[in-house]
């Protein structure tokens, strides 16, 4: 059904609509998946100036989701997004200068777009960010910083954060060592299938710290994090 209506109002121009089908070819959601159609329905809004469509797009060309990658036309589309203020747009345009794609790597950019997102919320911004306080890239090295950017963003749901911020606290950076917090916020990234936080969690649970010590539930997070994929607990199971 809203298949049938986006088709209608963006064959007549729609900019919000040509989005949405784009996005609806892109996830298969009550069509077939076709990623030349989302690309069409994306281009065809984002010339429009539709703010979503155009990070769309810039993160088409970012994933490859069409079988080529194409940094410089991603960075173009975010950049147009980011000027429209969208905060998603903003963080991939600290992705690409910190990694370098499409663009000249360059730490400072990274920081600036990153603080830029984070400042309107954006979780992923957030701890990506803290990464590069935690790091002293593109900005001086500030742990009691990176602390409270992955807190914030972990408080949002983010697993990444969860995950770090339950290493900040095992390993007592920019705050005072506590083992029972870090298997909190380890235990949070690992429901959330974060295959590292799963790993540390088995091994928490292994060697008893910050939790009562049970090999049983050690086992269990374990194997989790080897069925995600995770390379130390593969090789546990291998022997």
């Amino acid at each position: 059904k809203a298949f049938e209506w986006y088709s209608k109002a963006a064959n007549q121009g729609n900019a919000e609509a040509q989005n949405n089908l784009g996005a609806m070819y892109a996830l298969g959601q009550g069509v077939e998946q076709n990623y030349k159609k989302a690309f069409e329905w994306y281009s065809k809004a984002a010339e429009q100036g539709e703010v979503k469509a155009q990070n769309n797009l810039g993160a088409y060309y970012a994933n490859g989701d069409g079988g080529v990658k194409n940094y410089q036309k991603a960075f173009e589309w975010f950049s147009k997004a980011a000027a429209q203020d969208n905060a998603e747009a903003k963080y991939y345009l600290g992705i690409l200068y910190e990694e370098g794609y499409g663009v000249t790597q360059d730490y400072k950019k990274a920081f600036e777009w990153y603080s830029k997102a984070a400042a309107q919320n954006y979780a992923d911004a957030q701890n990506n960010l803290a990464a590069l306080y935690a790091q002293g890239k593109g900005v001086e090295l500030n742990n009691k910083k990176a602390f409270e950017l992955y807190s914030k963003a972990a408080e949002q749901g983010n697993e990444k954060a969860q995950n770090n911020l339950g290493a900040i606290y095992a390993l007592g950076i920019g705050v005072n060592q506590d083992y029972k917090k870090a298997f909190e916020w380890y235990s949070k990234a690992a429901q959330q299938e974060n295959d590292e936080a799963q790993f540390t969690v088995g091994m928490m649970y292994y060697k008893g710290e910050g939790v009562q010590q049970n090999n049983e539930l050690a086992e269990k997070w374990l194997r989790k994090a080897a069925e995600n994929g995770n390379k130390d607990a593969l090789s546990l199971f291998e022997e």
